[in-house]
Formats: C-alpha cells, structure tokens, sequence
C-alpha cells in the first residue's frame, strides 16, 4: 500500500494524538474521523425528523410545532 508524508501543525497533531486509541495508527483515526461540512441547525434537525429520519411520528411533531408557538418567551429567561 502506498503511503504519504503530511506535515501538521502542532495543535492539529495534538488533537489527533488525544483520539488516538490504543495500538490504532494514526491512518485509522483519519479513517475513524467524522467530517463536518456544515454546522447542525434546528432547521435541519426538524426536515430530518419530518423526512422519516426517526420514528417519530409527523403527528407527534406537528404538535410539538404547535405547542412551541403557544410558549411565551419568558421575560427572564434564566429564572
């Protein structure tokens, strides 16, 4: 198998290196590594739900919806 030489920053090789399990090479925490392309979103969260991404029924989260429109935003709301 052919291999390639990468040249890290520090920091960058520090975060590698804590996720690290032991006797894995570092090619396998690449491998192992999820890649973010966009940050979550409520958004995105609820198309998931309402596109069959759980068992959650649409029924369910409709009402959710609806109750969350009804809840008046709290004049403080870390009381």
């Amino acid at each position: 198998m052919a291999t390639k030489t990468i040249t890290l920053e520090l920091d960058a090789y520090e975060k590698l290196r804590q996720v690290k399990r032991g006797g894995e090479s570092f090619t396998e925490v690449v491998r192992r590594a999820v890649w973010v392309d966009a940050p979550a979103t409520g958004a995105a969260l609820r198309d998931y739900f309402h596109n069959g991404g759980s068992e959650v029924s649409g029924k369910y989260l409709d009402a959710v919806e609806e109750a969350a429109k009804r809840d008046p935003i709290p004049d403080d709301p870390w009381a």
